[in-house]
Formats: C-alpha cells, structure tokens, sequence
C-alpha cells in the first residue's frame, strides 16, 4: 500500500522524476438515446450502417437498442479522444435518417418502459447471453432506469509513473502488487470526495415526469414548463435514489483495501441466491427472464461510480481477468453527459479529472471500511439533492464540515498537483483549469447543473424542449463538420467487417444456450 504525504512526493517527483506523468492513457465511452425528431424513444432497431452491435469495437449499444454507445480507443491525447468521439457521433449520425442523438443523461418523454426495445446482439451464444442480462435488468429493476445515460471516463497512469513511485516508497512489493494498491488508494480517496465531481459536473438537475411512472418521491421537486420536475439546488438526479441505485445491492459489502477483498466481495454477489429476485425465471427454465437467481447475474450488474478494471481475454470474467494480472486501468463512471458539449464531455472536464485523479492517487488513502464507504454515500446523496445549497453541511471524518470549505481545501491541494503536470507536459492548461473550476465553488451558477436550471427558468421552458434543442442543433453542427480523425471509409469498413466477425462468432458455437451458460457459469 502506498503511503505518502501529497507535498512531499510532488517534490520528490519534481526533483528525480520531473517527466513521470507525461504519458497517461484515457479513452471514452459515452452513451446517447436515439430519439424521432418529436423528442420521443426511437423504437428503430441499432442503425444498420454501423454495422453489428455485437462486434463493432466503436459503435455498440448498451441496456436497449437505443441507448448507442460511443467507444473511444486507448490514447495519450484528449484532444485526439475527443476527436474520435466527435468523428464517430458524426459517422452514427449519419446512418440514422431523421434520429436524433439526446444530449442529456436523464431520459426523453417515454409513455410507457415497453418502449425502451431491449438491445439485441444476435443469435451466437454471448450475444443471447448480453440480452438476456438485459432482460434480467428490465424484470429487476424496470427498464426506465437503464434509459439514463452517462459518460464513463477510462484513465491509466504511465509505467514510469509507477516505477518512479515505487522507488521512491522503496517498496519490497512486486510492482504489479504495487500498482494494484495505488489504483485503490486512489479509489478510495475518489469516493471520499466524490461529491465533488457532482458538484461541478453534475448535469441533471430535471427530467421529464413521465421517468417517474407514477412513482412518489419525497424530492423537493419544482415544477417547470408543462412537465418537467426539477431540483432548484440539486446537481446529478442521475447519481441519486432515481438512478442507478440497486437496493439490493446495499448489503453488499464491496470493499476496496485490497485486491482479494475486492474481488471476493463481487465473486460473494454473484454466488449469493437473491431473495427479491428467486422468483424470476433463469436460463434453465424454457422461457428465461434473467441469467441467473443471484444478487447479481454478473460483475457487471454491481453499480459503482469508479471500478477497477483489467483488459480480459476471450471467456474471462473481470474479477479473474483482475487476478490473473492485476489492475490496469480505472473506470470512473460518475459523468453526467455535458449537454453544453456535442459530444457529451470536454476539454475542460478531461484536464481536471487527470488532476484530480493524480492527486487521489498521490494522496495518502488510508483504509476504507464500510462506515466510511457508507459515509461517502451520504455525502454524495446530499450533493445530489441540494449540493448548491451555499449552507450546505457535509460530513468529514465525523465532523461537520460546508462544501464550501471543503471544496477549497481541496482545490488548495490540487494546484501543486496541476503545476507538477504542467511542468512534465510543457503547458499551462492545467493550473488554469484548476483556477477556473476553483471559482465555481463559490459561484455556483458556474457549475454545469447551475447554468442548466437557469436555462430552464429564463425561459420557463420544458426539460424535454431545451434538450430537443440540443439535439437539433448537435446534428446539424456534427454533419456540417469535416471528420477530424477518422476516415469515413475506414467506418464504413469497420461496420461491414463487424457484421461478417458476428457470423464468425456465431459459427464457431459448439454448444447450447444452455450448455454454454452452465460452462460459463461453472467457471465463474
């Protein structure tokens, strides 16, 4: 476990290891509704044109066949990530006639959750598979729920970094073992202060009242245009108890100490019979509703804002592919989509997250036990519902504590973080990014969720029609652009040969459905 003083290491990088952090490797996977030009649910199958949502590496889907998902690869430039992200919604665009692409996390109107069409990944064994976990999600949770969009941000930090590190602890540990517990460290701290990138980027203060589908909540919602509800202080409805939450999921105890106990905990859930879900019938019944009777089908199903993750190989689970090799990459999966960006994240966002991942790992991140995680919810929840509250109380290390104070303390902590990195790149960018978000802990109008709801109630308009919008105007703005990094023909490429690898996998079946399950859950 690495143990160290912030200052203190950023000096000790400074003086022996000034370039360490030049390198780091993000990639993007941003998703996005399809909606008919009226604002309302595509019901349109995945867009011929992209080619297989099973196979295409960059153009998939995720809970339906209108939830599209974008997939950036591995790169050390955000403006190229940004790039590609921007080129492949161009490309997607492009193949979807009149559609449009929604441009927030919250739903559009949906009249009823049979709308949202469950995605499909063909007639193989693993795309069977991928829908009837979906089927699982729809018949667990509601489909509504797997309606909501988000942006998830992939960050790895170069391997000079870590052998810089591991120097300079003079640790004793395997550097594979040393990494695995600098990735949770940084974990760890990222939950503590979670709240904060809810504050500053949370972007789904409001939703259409048709998401509730005659549910009560005890939200103090406002009402707005004709029916959108929304939090006058509130920040990220995506985040809270209307989101992805699992209440099943709460007894879990995930935790984060240490790689085993991590895993473990996760190979505990999907080996634990549900007693919400027993009654559903699994693959092994004639007509199956979900995988399997567990608190989870798979790893997957576990509902965190930041995981740790490894690249797996064919048949892998995550948790072994993480045993096998450790961690290798982070997983942060707490972005609202940025409705004042066309592709859903920008620049800006992309420069502090490398910052305030850096100072999560450079931090000292003692252990984490369930009080605490339990802590870090709390405090996220109260962000979620009224985190620009100027009053706002959280709690830190059992103390009361104001956002406001807390917010600048950490700010405080992240400007020698962000001039050791402008140091090894060469730049400015990101002590001035660090200046500018600082701002916003005082002004918070200046936070994504503030200029949302002031949108909204200047022009007392509808949630659904500031997003619709967006929308217009994001596709005509995307079609009207040259490609930035990609060649068109190479996507067209890639679409077909997607479709020609889906019937490879088909082919190479050898067993049932049900067989192949029983195999895969047996290694599991």
């Amino acid at each position: 476990m690495i143990k160290h003083n912030l200052n203190k290491t950023l000096e000790a990088l400074t003086a022996h290891f000034p370039h360490a952090i030049n390198g780091i490797k993000r990639g993007i996977e941003r998703e996005a509704l399809r909606i008919k030009p009226n604002g309302v649910i595509s019901k349109q199958g995945h867009p011929q044109g992209v080619g297989s949502a099973l196979t295409n590496d960059h153009i998939t889907t995720d809970f339906s066949e209108s939830l599209l998902e974008f997939i950036t690869p591995v790169s050390t430039s955000a403006e190229q990530t940004l790039a590609q992200l921007k080129d492949l919604q161009k490309f997607t665009l492009s193949q979807m006639d009149d559609e449009l692409l929604w441009p927030i996390s919250m739903p559009c109107f949906i009249d009823n959750q049979d709308d949202i069409v469950l995605a499909q990944f063909g007639d193989s064994n693993i795309g069977r598979m991928k829908t009837l976990y979906r089927e699982g999600l729809k018949n667990r949770y509601g489909s509504m729920m797997q309606a909501i969009a988000g942006v998830h941000f992939n960050i790895s930090f170069p391997d000079e970094l870590w052998q810089s590190l591991h120097a300079l602890s003079a640790s004793e540990q395997p550097l594979s073992t040393f990494i695995s517990d600098g990735y949770l460290g940084l974990i760890r701290n990222f939950k503590r202060e979670l709240w904060l990138i809810s504050y500053l980027f949370g972007a789904s203060p409001a939703l259409c009242s048709s998401f509730l589908q005659g549910r009560k909540t005890d939200l103090p919602f406002k009402k707005l245009g004709k029916g959108t509800l929304y939090l006058e202080v509130g920040t990220a409805l995506r985040l809270g108890n209307l989101g992805y939450t699992n209440s099943a999921q709460s007894s879990l105890r995930v935790m984060y100490n240490s790689l085993e106990e991590y895993v473990a905990g996760l190979k505990a859930a999907i080996h634990t019979p549900s007693d919400i879900y027993g009654h559903i019938d699994d693959y092994t019944r004639a007509e199956p509703k979900q995988l399997n009777k567990n608190i989870l089908q798979i790893e997957n199903e576990f509902y965190s804002p930041i995981r740790p993750k490894r690249n797996a190989t064919s048949g892998e689970t995550p948790t072994d592919a993480l045993l096998r090799g450790g961690i290798e990459y982070i997983e942060v999966r707490a972005l609202d989509v940025n409705p004042f960006s066309e592709t859903g994240i920008d620049l800006q966002q992309i420069r502090f997250l490398d910052v305030f991942l850096t100072y999560c790992l450079l931090s000292e991140s003692p252990t984490m036990d369930w009080q605490e995680q339990q802590l870090s919810t709390q405090n996220l929840d109260a962000v979620v519902n009224e985190g620009r509250n100027p009053e706002l109380q959280l709690t830190k290390q059992g103390e009361a504590v104001s956002l406001v104070d807390w917010a600048s303390t950490i700010f405080e902590s992240l400007i020698p973080v962000a001039r050791y990195m402008d140091s090894a790149y060469g730049v400015s960018y990101y002590s001035e990014t660090i200046h500018e978000l600082s701002s916003w802990v005082t002004e918070s109008s200046k936070t994504f969720s503030g200029r949302y709801v002031a949108t909204l109630a200047k022009e007392n308009q509808d949630n659904g029609q500031f997003a619709l919008a967006l929308a217009q105007q994001y596709k005509e703005n995307h079609l009207a652009a040259d490609y930035q990094y990609y060649d068109p023909a190479f996507l067209r490429e890639q679409a077909v040969n997607s479709i020609a690898k889906e019937r490879e996998v088909k082919a190479a079946d050898t067993l049932s459905f049900t067989a192949f399950l029983d195999d895969y859950f047996a290694k599991a």
